[in-house]
């Protein structure tokens, strides 16, 4: 019974369309969002799969040196903005959008979190 309500679920996923949204919604926000180690001088590293993003956030590029201080004010900036996000770690944010996310939602968080990165990183 509880294994084939899994798999019932599971097929439902895939029948509407959500896995393979999921898909391109991933490809689409890490195209648009790898870069940013190089635009922000806290994001370390940008890592993933899929809708499952984690941005890490950093104090220095070079040493790594975490700063979850600065994590927790990107996360407070896109909430008070109507984003929200998860810490993850010590100094990373999870982005875990649903799988029905479309590209106007996925816009929305891109624009926001880089806001909110642009914000933090003026107070340094």
């Amino acid at each position: 019974p509880v294994c084939i309500a899994s798999a019932m679920a599971t097929l439902d996923l895939i029948e509407n369309g959500y896995m393979e949204n999921a898909r391109k919604m991933g490809e689409f926000i890490f195209g648009r969002i790898s870069d940013w180690p190089k635009r922000f001088k806290i994001v370390g590293d940008v890592r993933g799969k899929g809708l499952m993003i984690g941005i890490e956030i950093v104090r220095d590029q070079k040493t790594k040196e975490k700063a979850p201080d600065l994590r927790d004010a990107v996360i407070n900036k896109a909430f008070h903005k109507g984003l929200l996000t998860l810490s993850s770690g010590e100094n990373s944010i999870r982005m875990s959008p649903p799988l029905l996310i479309d590209k106007e939602q996925a816009d929305f968080a891109i624009r926001t979190l880089e806001d909110c990165l642009r914000e933090t990183e003026k107070t340094l």
